[in-house]
Parts: structure tokens; sequence; C-alpha cells
């Protein structure tokens, strides 16, 4: 099965003709210790560039269509994109039933590392990199905008976390913009808790939070509705949003447009 599952993982970014396989060394920083190198693929626009990139953070589900999906559509922006695999190289595939096992703190390092990695390539404009993330990857974006991990002398401009798990009591030190994309009807990532860190937050005007009255988890999916097993026994939602999925993606547009211009 892990092999059948590595053959179409291969064969799914193999058939990208954008998707380059790269590789990075983790860097500690902060209370993030340094992982194992991380492997990666870039997706580039055609041209020599340099161009603006943006990390894309993924899911607890690791590295997926989903991945590919939002890779293409950002360098259709114009930018080059680095995906890092944060969990194969940790040995596991996936975290939805076991968040303890690599947490977004965890992967800051492999952040700072990607940022460090962008920085040595003359197709990426220094200091114009943003970052994106959906569910932990979301998390791990909050995290990666926090002021003690001082990621804007890398190159980090700002980012957009989709249905993050917010943290009140560790996440108030954003120190970069934010765009914050969550739905009322989550069950998995609640958006209360993204309010009440929003709230508490001592820089607040740097986040623009958006809440969908009637979206899910994983409200950017276009996968049919389904239910999926998390941690502790408990099972979650996930629905594509026909209103808030769009609207979203037109805000993350805009955003990266504004912060990495």
């Amino acid at each position: 099965m892990i092999r059948a599952l590595a053959i179409v993982f291969l064969v799914l970014f193999a058939g990208s003709a954008s998707a380059q396989s790269v590789s990075f060394p983790s860097i500690a920083v902060g209370s993030s210790a340094a992982g194992p190198e991380i492997k990666g693929w870039i997706y580039k626009p055609a041209g020599p560039g340099p161009f603006r990139a943006i990390i894309l953070a993924h899911s607890c589900a690791g590295t997926s269509a989903h991945t590919d999906v939002w890779g293409k559509l950002l360098v259709s922006w114009g930018y080059l994109v680095l995906a890092p695999d944060s969990f194969g190289p940790r040995g596991t595939k996936a975290v939805c039933t076991t968040p303890g096992v690599v947490t977004p703190n965890m992967r800051i390092s492999d952040i700072a590392g990607a940022l460090d990695y962008l920085a040595t390539r003359p197709d990426v404009i220094k200091g114009k990199v943003g970052i994106i993330g959906h569910s932990h990857g979301g998390s791990t974006t909050i995290r990666a905008t926090q002021k003690n991990f001082d990621l804007a002398k890398r190159g980090l401009a700002g980012g957009v976390a989709y249905y993050p798990g917010c943290n009140p009591a560790f996440d108030i030190g954003i120190d970069l913009p934010v765009l914050l994309l969550a739905g009322d009807k989550d069950d998995w990532t609640p958006a209360d808790r993204c309010r009440q860190m929003v709230a508490g937050l001592a820089k607040p005007a740097l986040v623009e939070a958006v809440y969908y009255p009637n979206a899910y988890h994983s409200f950017d999916n276009k996968a049919p509705d389904r239910t999926v097993p998390g941690g502790g026994g408990k099972t979650h939602r996930l629905v594509y949003d026909v209103v808030g999925a769009p609207d979203a993606e037109a805000r993350t547009r805009a955003f990266f447009a504004k912060v990495l211009n």
C-alpha cells in the first residue's frame, strides 16, 4: 500500500511539467529545532525570471493532488512556488489522526530552510517571498509569521492561512501581514478559536480575517462531500463551498499582489 501511494505521488508530480524536485536543509530557528533534509517541488512560470516566490505548506494529509492544484494556480498568477514535504523526511505520510507526530512549530525550521534556499536562486526576487498553507499548513503559516521567529529577515513578507488551527495562547505575536480564511461550520479547526486569537493580537492591524458563514473545513477543495478521521477518534466533515472558495481565491490573489509588490 505504501509503495502504491509512493508511485501515485511520483506520477502526480512527474506529470506536472513545471514541478522540479529539490532538497534543502531544515534550519533551527527560535523554538523550532532543525529537522532532516527536506525534499520539495518547485513550480516555475515560463521564462528566466526573476520571480516573486511563494512557499506552499501542505495540510495534515501531506503533499497531494491539492498541493499540485495550488502549485499550478499560483504559477498561473506569475509566482515561483516551492512546496516542501515536511512529513516524508520525518518518516510519515500524514498526521491527520496523529497531530503530535509533526507539529506546525516543528515545520518552522523547514520554512526557514525553504527561505534560505530560495535566497540562493537567481530566478527569485530577494525579500519577496510569501507563504500559503491549508489546515496544518495554515497553522504553520500562522506560526511562521510570529515575531519570535523573525522570518522577515530571511525574506518572508506575509502569509495566507486557510482554515488554520489557531492558538490564542501562543499565536498572538503575529508580526507580518496575514490573510486568515476560515469557515464558521468548520468542526476541525473552529473559527471561534481564530476570533479569540485575533482579539488578543499585539498588532491586530496586520491580520485580515474573513469568516465564511456556510464553510466547512477544506472549503477550497473541489472534492465530494466527505467525512474523514481526525485525532482522538473524532471525525470531521469536509465540504467544498461554492461561494467561499472563489471569494477566498480572489482575496488570496489580491493579498499576494499587495504584499509581494
